[in-house]
């Protein structure tokens, strides 16, 4: 755990900024993410430029995801066994590659997708082996009593730069910059990508300053037991197989975002700057949630309230598919991303506080399969029923999905269901009452 705390921020609701480490991992954050968010702007528009399908706008998000389930058993490795922090330097340091890449394709004004399709293979391989990583590097930033405060913070960080970085996006994407671009064939989309490649670098320099090093966490040798420990452990605990399949199929049933394009272009009839603001308003929504959360953190009775969440992101949805107004559809949105952030803070807070410290990558790994099949495999489902039935007939259906998934699963979980205070000591507590429990039934 990071030692470097600073007193003046140790104040209610902002505990984690005491730490040195976690400020600078997270302003790092706050950088790359905002350039991520704006290059899939940019990739969206551009796709569907090019094609008009929303099939290959779910091809994006299906080329993101193969790569985190081909590498999803050696990346949780990784993650354990080797320093956490030089990873996601390695890992990033392709991502800037694959966005010098992208800039190249737009110097070219490609017609084709194919080889942006290519290029966002190698972006998910980077995200398949970084995303353990970084959660598996949370605890050491902070002290243990700070870091649902620390989770807390870390998901209102990215949904500000979800706000942020899908306008800037939007408004990089349309700026009339062509008298000065013009000489090096960049505008639209190659605009949006020099600025990810600006982020990006900065993001490396913050992540290299860090003092902690985690260091070797698995110290066994490598074999299949070892490297299969991170299912194993969440196919022994209830409240983490059913908080990780919860947000799986809830996300595949009820995202939207991958068909926000169609949306923005034929239903609300906004162009690149409506996109920004439809892809921003889930994230101001999680924002506006995350700030209260900071401040009044959740207590007790987390898991009924985690199921009330869900229940409240698939009625939004359904709203959002019933939408023909903008600022409707946005406000739908907004509700959607405040009730997902309470599922979000939930669910991390459970994935780390109730993994032991050296099992933290491969059980992180086996969450990034579950949230890569939610949201980029989702982005693929919701094209593919968007070819089939249109885009509001899909979004409607995905948020009926999401409702009957969470009263389905409340009944399935109920040790999700019965998760109280979100502390080491009370879920240790609570597992080991149902650990006797399912000893005596055996018996």
């Amino acid at each position: 755990m990071s030692q470097a705390l600073s007193p003046r921020l140790s104040r209610r609701g902002m505990e984690a900024f005491a730490s040195r480490d976690f400020r600078r991992y997270q302003l790092a954050r706050v950088t790359a993410i905002l350039g991520a968010e704006a290059q899939s702007v940019a990739v969206a528009w551009q796709v569907y430029s090019i094609t008009h399908r929303a099939l290959d706008l779910g091809y994006t998000g299906l080329a993101l995801f193969l790569p985190g389930l081909l590498f999803l058993l050696p990346a949780g490795h990784v993650a354990d066994r080797f320093d956490r922090r030089q990873v996601i330097l390695a890992c990033y340091s392709l991502q800037v590659v694959c966005t010098i890449a992208l800039i190249l394709l737009a110097r070219g004004n490609v017609h084709h997708v194919a080889p942006i399709y290519a290029v966002l293979l190698l972006v998910g391989t980077g995200r398949a082996f970084s995303g353990p990583a970084s959660s598996a590097l949370i605890p050491h930033l902070v002290p243990e009593k700070h870091f649902v405060n620390a989770v807390t913070w870390g998901g209102a960080i990215f949904q500000f730069a979800n706000i942020t970085g899908p306008a800037l996006g939007g408004l990089l994407f349309t700026l009339p910059l062509a008298k000065w671009v013009s000489d090096s064939h960049l505008e639209g989309a190659g605009i949006v990508y020099v600025f990810t490649l600006a982020t990006l670098g900065w993001f490396l320099v913050l992540v290299a300053t860090l003092h902690a090093r985690p260091g070797r966490m698995e110290h066994r040798g490598i074999s299949l037991k070892v490297v299969l420990a991170g299912f194993d452990y969440v196919m022994r605990s209830p409240m983490l197989l059913g908080s990780f399949s919860l947000d799986l199929f809830v996300v595949l049933l009820g995202g939207s975002v991958a068909l926000m394009p169609i949306f923005a272009h034929d239903i609300l009839h906004t162009g690149p700057r409506g996109l920004g603001m439809l892809r921003a308003a889930p994230a101001l929504g999680a924002l506006a949630m995350s700030l209260v959360m900071a401040r009044h953190p959740l207590g007790r009775g987390a898991g009924k309230k985690l199921f009330l969440a869900v229940g409240i992101f698939g009625a939004a949805t359904v709203v959002f598919g019933l939408s023909t107004s903008l600022w409707l559809s946005l406000a739908a949105l907004s509700l959607a991303g405040g009730a997902d952030m309470v599922s979000v803070i939930i669910r991390g807070s459970l994935l780390q506080l109730a993994t032991p410290s050296h099992m933290r990558g491969r059980v992180s790994a086996v969450n990034s399969l579950f949230i890569g099949a939610s949201n980029e495999l989702g982005e693929f489902e919701s094209g593919l029923t968007a070819q089939w039935w249109g885009a509001k007939a899909a979004t409607l259906v995905g948020g009926v999905g999401a409702l009957a998934i969470a009263a389905t699963w409340a009944t399935l979980f109920p040790a999700l269901r019965q998760a109280d205070s979100l502390t080491a000591h009370t879920l240790e507590a609570q597992k080991s009452r149902q650990d006797g429990a399912l000893g005596q039934s055996g018996n």
